[in-house]
């Protein structure tokens, strides 16, 4: 049965953990459903894990809503949130609502996520007060990860640790019913959760997080184009996928297959319309 806010927000003050883990597809999300993960994140890394690009940067809102429908359609009874992508809730709060609410209305989505600090707060609380719930997300945001240096850890300095402090009170604040931290050090996301009433989901932030999130196919070891150092490969599924590709292009190219036993056969003689 599908989560509501309320049971997400309580799981926080129960000591009960959050999973998330990201979803592209109806396949997928079947699985990851099945499997009684808490949330499903439609993320813009699908950009690069499932569209070929170098960044979350040129993924489009059309793109989002594509792979949002085929999310929910595959999994009707998770909570789904939908990934708001670069440039569709930097342009004001009338256009960042509009988008939310599109998310909602057309991908099924039950909420949205958007990367930013202080800046996005004013977004937030315009979000929330349409009915749009939102999951703010801080620390590495791979959106504006070149303004940060790249991809690599944040809040290492305690003048950036007090920043981010404050982004995640005034995100809460504004109305998000959760935070992503990505990361940064543990000790910094244990003081970010404990001075927050709001559930925070780590990834790269270490143990101390209310929740964890991993993008999917990191976890199964299929997007082997590179690994973050805090992804965790509970299988190694690129090895076995491309030897199973390799023996099947073998056995067509040797008539091996497809065998009788992957064939339909008939007690009709059908060679005898070669002479019709």
């Amino acid at each position: 049965m599908r989560k509501t806010l309320a049971e997400i927000r309580s799981m926080k003050a129960e000591g009960k953990r959050i999973s998330m883990l990201t979803a592209y597809d109806s396949s997928m999300a079947r699985l990851l459903s099945c499997c009684e993960v808490d949330i499903l994140l439609v993320g813009d890394s699908l950009g690069m894990v499932m569209l070929g690009y170098d960044s979350t940067v040129p993924v489009t809102m059309e793109e989002m809503l594509h792979h949002t429908k085929a999310v929910r359609r595959g999994a009707p009874d998770a909570f789904i949130i939908g990934d708001m992508p670069f440039g569709a809730n930097h342009t004001g709060e009338r256009d960042a609502v509009m988008n939310g609410i599109r998310f909602l209305k057309e991908g099924g989505c039950d909420a949205v996520k958007l990367e930013g600090g202080l800046v996005m707060c004013g977004v937030v609380r315009a979000l929330v007060e349409a009915g749009v719930p939102v999951m703010a997300h801080i620390g590495l945001t791979p959106q504006t990860a070149s303004q940060l240096g790249g991809f690599k850890l944040q809040g290492r300095g305690l003048d950036d640790a007090r920043r981010m402090l404050a982004e995640a009170r005034g995100l809460e604040a504004a109305g998000a019913f959760g935070l992503i931290i990505e990361c940064i050090p543990d000790g910094l996301a244990q003081v970010i959760t404990e001075s927050i009433a709001i559930p925070t989901i780590g990834i790269g932030a270490g143990v101390h997080c209310d929740g964890q999130v991993l993008v999917s196919h990191d976890l199964l070891g299929m997007f082997d184009k590179f690994t973050p150092k805090f992804v965790k490969k509970y299988a190694n599924l690129s090895p076995i996928i491309k030897e199973s590709i390799q023996q099947y292009n073998q056995e067509v190219k040797t008539g091996a297959y497809p065998d009788t036993k992957h064939s339909f056969s008939s007690q009709a003689d059908y060679r005898q319309l070669l002479n019709e």
